[in-house]
């Protein structure tokens, strides 16, 4: 299945797993590059710099095909060395990266000079201009649907994709609420050249994460997540859980502060709900598209059956559909 992004970037299928806190690892990086996809390192999840490398070569170990390292910039008290993390990156001869977060053009200018070819995640069409403007190589778009940071003006796919089509000249790949081939088949018809996957990744044999975790995705539907942190204007949609519905009545409160739910929401407590399976802990980060999971299968598998009802789809029912010419 070719388009422009798998062309621009050497896969066999237009399907990207996206770089996701404390999941991006090794193991499912490398099922899904070797499925034909583009697997996807998340560079904060190694606590060092020179961890990544580690995890970059572990990765190669893995698989020859191609895969990339998420960087993600977000405002932070004590923020990260982004620059040694790209550093890192850099040196560890990787030729992909996601960028996303805030302002990124430092190290969109730092990797290109070193020929490394970009995908910036936005979530409007006026930051994916932007990034375009910036050099980026491809734009992923981001739907309201999305877990994580759909951004503030709360406007789904189904409008976000082809308004960003109309504008974009470089390859774009669609994100939020995919997670089978009827998806894959609508955003290449919405004018996006592929697909961006988190939620559904996670719930796959090679997913680094805690069996009751995958199970939990597979029993919850599209209704099951909570936008948290609207208040503080950080809008972020996770897993409907008994922590995230607590921060929603703590910050629905007329003086919530952030403080209120510090508490409820660092990353070290979601990172041991993954691990532990026990979402009493800390957030569970998931999408709208809960709804559409019921199963757990291999990357291999679920991309192969992606692609073939994508396939059929256009094939068979559009064409069908259409009729002669």
């Amino acid at each position: 299945m070719k388009t422009r992004f798998t062309e621009a970037f050497g896969i066999k299928y237009p399907i990207v797993q996206g770089g996701m806190q404390w999941i991006g690892r090794a193991e499912l990086v490398s099922a899904v590059s070797n499925a034909g996809g583009l697997g996807m390192l998340t560079a904060l999840t190694q606590p060092t710099p020179d961890d990544l490398r580690r995890e970059i070569d572990r990765c190669r170990s893995m698989t020859d095909k191609p895969f990339g390292v998420n960087l993600t910039i977000l405002p932070s008290v004590n923020p990260p060395p982004y620059a040694a993390y790209r550093q890192a990156i850099i040196d560890s001869g990787v030729t992909i990266v996601e960028t996303a977060g805030h302002k990124p053009q430092e190290h969109v200018e730092d990797f290109k000079a070193h020929g490394v070819r970009v995908i910036h995640k936005c979530t409007a069409v006026r930051h994916a201009l932007s990034a375009e403007r910036m050099g980026v190589d491809a734009i992923s778009i981001d739907g309201f649907e999305c877990a994580g940071h759909p951004g503030e003006d709360d406007i789904p796919g189904l409008i976000l994709i082809p308004a960003a089509a109309d504008k974009v000249k470089v390859p774009m790949i669609a994100s939020g609420g995919f997670g089978d081939g009827r998806g894959l088949a609508a955003a290449l018809a919405l004018g996006a050249d592929g697909i961006n996957m988190g939620t559904r990744f996670c719930a796959t044999v090679e997913a680094p994460i805690h069996e009751r975790i995958k199970q939990l995705l597979v029993a919850n539907d599209e209704r099951c997540t909570n936008l948290i942190f609207r208040k503080f204007h950080n809008t972020a949609r996770v897993a409907k859980t008994q922590v995230s519905d607590l921060v929603v009545e703590l910050s629905a409160k007329p003086d919530a502060v952030f403080e209120d739910i510090r508490h409820l929401v660092t990353g070290a407590q979601g990172r041991a709900a993954l691990e532990s399976g026990d979402i009493g802990v800390g957030l569970v980060w998931a999408g709208q598209v809960q709804g559409l999971i019921h199963d757990i299968p291999t990357c291999h598998d679920l991309i192969e059956r992606i692609v073939g009802e994508a396939r059929a789809i256009i094939t068979q029912r559009l064409a069908a559909i259409a009729g002669p010419a």
